[in-house]
């Protein structure tokens, strides 16, 4: 629930972080600034480095929540709203669910894909209702970063059980450093007078929370209560995403996130039963 609370703030601070820095720099850059502290922790703890074999699944975890659902997200929030991009984070739980399902042999039983599935149409339909149309090429690069993303988090909850979890999202940042940092080189702003405080603030949040301290305890999690389950605790995530949309950035919320939280919380409790 830690990281999902942490992961709720990270469109939000996207759609803000966006409008000071290019998508592609934005994304390069908080996967720099988080390896550079990942690197920190794995070397003052003293970490083994990860066997040969395990290359290729961190090749996974970072192309899905590295580069793919950070990259893809900053694109579509140029095109939609925080609001409007939130109705897609109700399908998360759905998409890590069919990977785990694909990648740890997970069997969850048939009324959790019942509860699972009304849970992601009620947030679904929410956040339509509130975000209104969305572009067409916002919607669709939505829809691949919920794909990849939930690739990543179930290939990184099968590798934590075995790395741990912070050792997995740290060692994923690791890999993609060399050319996340020579993206960031390219892109760069060339004037840095332009960028506001709160792009800075934007850039901060997601480079060391969504990007490194939300994972700590996300893999964590995972890999201690199984893939399916835990991750049904995504379906909160949208409504505290328009909470701080509308904190945040001053966008409406309505009466409705009431009673829509009540029957996600069911939901969530019905899907991990019967995980």
């Amino acid at each position: 629930m830690l990281g999902v609370v942490i992961f709720s703030g990270s469109l939000p601070a996207t759609r803000v972080a966006v409008a000071g820095f290019p998508p592609l720099f934005l994304t390069s850059a908080r996967a720099v600034i988080a390896a550079t502290l990942a690197i920190a922790l794995l070397s003052i703890l003293r970490q083994t480095r990860p066997a040969s074999s395990d290359l290729r699944p961190l090749a996974v975890v970072a192309l899905g929540v590295v580069v793919g659902f950070p990259l893809l997200t900053a694109l579509a929030l140029q095109r939609i709203t925080s609001a409007q991009s939130i109705v897609f984070i109700g399908l998360l739980p759905l998409a890590t669910a069919l990977f785990g399902v694909l990648r740890s042999r997970e069997r969850p039983k048939p009324a959790f894909w019942l509860f699972s599935t009304v849970g992601g149409v009620a947030v679904a339909g929410f956040a339509l209702a509130q975000g209104g149309g969305a572009s067409l090429a916002g919607g669709l690069l939505m829809v691949a970063a919920i794909l990849l993303c939930g690739l990543g988090y179930a290939e990184g909850a099968v590798l934590s059980r075995r790395l741990g979890g912070w050792q997995v999202i740290s060692w994923a940042l690791v890999l993609a450093s060399p050319a996340m940092a020579v993206a960031a080189l390219l892109t760069m702003p060339e004037n840095w007078d332009g960028v506001a405080a709160p792009a800075w603030i934007g850039l901060g949040y997601v480079s060391v929370f969504s990007m490194l301290v939300g994972f700590v305890f996300w893999y964590r999690g995972l890999a201690l209560g199984g893939i399916a389950g835990v991750g049904q605790l995504q379906l909160l995530q949208p409504l505290l995403g328009l909470a701080l949309a509308g904190l945040l950035l001053h966008e409406p919320v309505a009466w409705t996130m009431i009673v829509v939280t009540g029957l996600v919380v069911l939901c969530v409790a019905g899907a991990r039963k019967f995980a």
